[in-house]
């Protein structure tokens, strides 16, 4: 590199303690970051090892790192060795140099420079020729840092062509020619506009046909991820799921499908007219939804199961597609080589839905608990076929509506071609290439040790907070008074002592990496799954359930209740607003973006809840938005008045029962959802209210939220008048009609005036 030639936005770490000494020493150290500064490199100086560790942990945009080996007070060069280590734990292709003396050389080991790139001997290179070795080692890093298709976006922007292609405002300048238009460009920036390329762009590949850049930046995501093959998605993971049953599937084809399943299934089946037979999940105490059990995954079961089935015509055929939540919303992760062998009898392709857990193969603590389990060449051919999709963009760090479909290729696979007819079918032709390069980069960022210290970091966050919950409830308990308390077990496991502690006082360390604490033990009463396998079922630590006060393990009502959602107001009055709220489950989601120490203000607000219910604070204080939209209702009431009035009413209107009723058996299904589907496009439908829907077939789904699964899929019956769906609706009608601004998000279901409707078949 030339004396004078500019590499912008580099960012170095130089460690020495030498560098404010009038000795030969720090004059050259001082020299050298002066050289950097010369040529525009940013450079951060840390006169101790302890500073120098706090801006390794602190600060992921340092591109190169001078470490001086040599500490005034460290004689054995330990500071030195650690801070090494240290850094190599968290990136493995940051440029390392070493700032040594010669009679440093004996210390030097082979596995200190296997840890180091480059010796620096600080006072024999001349300065300029240093500066030389650290920038070309920084434009390195960056090259080899970006993933393919990133780094060619990046380059091809850099051209600065004129555009005579889509989109039409050419890297956009179209935007500068207006007011309005101005401000929008000033507030995304230039680099996103010029990134907004058209697939015209030959240079960067095609998401249709999977080449050049884009088809190497899903082969790179693939390795990562542990799968045979990779494709970006650039409209969310509803579509990877329509995509991956379109592929699989089709008209009068059987599926075995999780009743605990997102929308997006349930629109796949409308598209493919294949022939669901359901498989129900557990349900314990608190409506939190379970995984299948095991044995209504045996072959024996499944075939029961498809010859009760009355849209089964064929009470012989075999089923060729499976697809199941993992891990579920409320984070129950399933011991998937254990499912495989399961259904191994009855399926050829098996599809996880893994929106939400993206993060998992980076991480030790879940081992074998995710579609992509393994090493992808140890995979068996005569297993089934395995595709899973991530919703990179919800716990990963991509952007809205990027998402990844992974396939493992095992027995009866669908080869890329035909797969990619389905995929053709979804994908836009004009993607948005920023999602495109941020789903390639969020994988990058889960590469290596990175994924590691990412995961570990976000498990430890949500370990601090349960423990801090946990801690507050077991003091509160001792007393006699109440507090929120996490779903987890009371108690753990140490394997040093073999004695069985409160989870709050076990070391942090045991919950980050050791599994047995968070799997659902056969017999213990915290879980509330009766007879489950042990080993079969784990809870995802970073999603946290906050338990409030009002049922207890056996399912009966508790002297004294809080509906969480009155709870979830009260916190969004403060700023905070959770993931989901069941009757008594708050949920939050601890994602690698959490920031060290965030909980702190959690644990803070559900302190000051407590206070206010204590103290019965009036709603015009601590829900102001409450009363202002119903003050005739809530003017006059305290927290505790509002909450005791709702668990009353949950006592009466038998919320609980009639939802553990709904969604521990199965309608009867009239016809399939895409036979539904066509009545409704035909207008063969009505709207009819809930007080008559008695013996009516639904042409739409009906999801009540929570617990957000499916409780009446599009042409089923909505049975009795006095049965569990119609019930439950009419304790959902009831409860919203009493407590305006508290209502529940039904899907399927209109709201006209306190009275709900729904679209059935005429």
């Amino acid at each position: 590199m030339a004396h004078g030639e500019r590499l912008i936005g580099i960012k170095v770490l130089v460690v020495d303690d030498e560098l404010p000494e009038q000795s030969a020493s720090g004059r050259a150290v001082r020299a050298l970051v002066q050289e950097l500064r010369d040529r525009d490199v940013t450079v951060v100086e840390s006169m101790s090892a302890d500073d120098g560790q706090v801006v390794v942990l602190s600060d992921p945009s340092l591109q190169a790192i001078l470490l001086d080996w040599s500490f005034s007070d460290d004689d054995e060069h330990d500071k030195a060795r650690m801070l090494l280590h240290l850094i190599r734990s968290r990136n493995v292709r940051i440029p390392i140099f070493i700032l040594a003396e010669r009679d440093d050389g004996a210390s030097l080991t082979a596995e200190v420079m296997r840890l180091a790139d480059e010796l620096i001997w600080k006072l024999e290179d001349t300065t300029f020729f240093i500066a030389g070795r650290v920038l070309a080692a920084c434009r390195r890093y960056r090259d080899q840092m970006m993933p393919p298709f990133s780094r060619a976006l990046v380059q091809f922007a850099q051209v600065y062509e004129y555009s005579w292609h889509t989109p039409g405002h050419t890297g956009g300048t179209a935007f500068l020619k207006s007011p309005v238009g101005r401000a929008f460009y000033e507030y995304f920036g230039e680099n996103l506009l010029r990134s907004d390329l058209s697939i015209s762009v030959g240079e960067l590949g095609s998401l249709l046909d999977h080449s050049g850049p884009i088809g190497e930046g899903e082969k790179y995501a693939a390795r990562v991820f542990g799968a045979h093959r990779s494709y970006t998605v650039t409209n969310g993971s509803s579509t990877s799921n329509r995509v991956i049953m379109m592929s699989s599937v089709t008209r009068g084809d059987y599926a075995l499908c999780d009743r605990n399943a997102h929308k997006s299934t349930e629109q796949a089946l409308t598209m493919t007219g294949v022939i669901p037979t359901y498989l129900v999940p557990s349900r314990n105490h608190l409506g939190i939804i379970g995984p299948i059990y095991p044995e209504r995954l045996a072959p024996e079961a499944v075939k029961a199961a498809i010859m009760a089935n009355p849209l089964a015509v064929n009470k012989q055929q075999k089923a060729i597609h499976t697809i199941i939540t993992n891990s579920t919303y409320d984070g129950l992760t399933y011991l998937t080589p254990r499912v495989v062998d399961l259904l191994d009898k009855s399926v050829d392709r098996i599809h996880f839905d893994e929106a939400w857990y993206g993060y998992a193969r980076f991480n030790p603590l879940y081992r074998d608990r995710f579609g992509m389990y393994g090493d992808p060449k140890d995979y068996p051919a005569d297993k089934p076929t395995i595709f899973t999709t991530t919703s990179t963009h919800k716990l990963l760090a991509a952007l809205s509506q990027a998402s990844l479909i992974s396939v493992r290729d095992g027995r009866n696979p669908v080869e890329h071609a035909r797969f990619n007819e389905a995929f053709m079918m979804h994908a836009s032709t004009s993607p948005q290439y920023a999602i495109i390069a941020s789903n390639e980069v969020a994988a990058a960022m889960m590469e290596g040790v990175g994924g590691l210290t990412l995961t570990t970091e976000a498990i430890a966050e949500a370990v601090g907070f349960r423990k801090a919950v946990h801690r507050g409830w077991r003091v509160s308990k001792a007393k006699g008074d109440w507090f929120f308390t996490t779903w987890n077990a009371d108690e753990v496991r140490d394997p040093a002592t073999g004695q069985m502690v409160p989870f709050d006082q076990a070391s942090d360390w045991l919950l980050i990496s050791d599994p047995d604490c968070w799997v659902l033990h056969p017999g213990d009463a915290w879980h509330g799954f009766k007879g489950i396998e042990d080993g079969y079922c784990m809870l995802d630590p970073i999603k946290v359930s906050v338990v409030t006060p009002g049922v207890a393990t056996d399912g009966s009502f508790e002297s004294m209740g809080i509906p969480a959602t009155l709870v979830t107001a009260y916190l969004d009055q403060r700023g905070i607003v959770v993931e989901k709220a069941t009757d008594f489950t708050i949920l939050f989601l601890f994602s690698i973006g959490v920031t060290k120490g965030k909980f702190g203000t959690l644990v803070n607000a559900l302190l000051r809840f407590k206070e206010d219910y204590d103290a019965n604070t009036s709603l015009s204080e601590v829900l102001p938005a409450a009363v202002a939209a119903a003050p005739e209702r809530y003017r006059d009431m305290g927290l505790r008045d509002l909450a005791e009035e709702m668990f009353a009413q949950m006592q009466e209107g038998r919320q609980l029962q009639w939802q553990a009723a709904a969604f521990s058996t199965l309608p009867a299904p009239a016809m399939t959802p895409a036979d539904a589907y066509a009545k409704l496009v035909h207008n063969e439908v009505e709207q009819v209210a809930v007080d008559d829907m008695a013996g009516r077939i639904v042409a739409t789904g009906v999801v009540p939220y929570p617990p957000g699964i499916p409780m009446l899929m599009p042409g089923e019956h909505a049975g009795p008048d006095d049965g569990p769906y119609l019930g439950y609706l009419r304790a959902l009608q009831a409860w919203d009609r009493r407590f305006p601004g508290f209502g529940h998000d039904t899907h399927g279901v209109e709201n006209e005036d306190g009275t709900y409707y729904v679209y059935c078949l005429k």
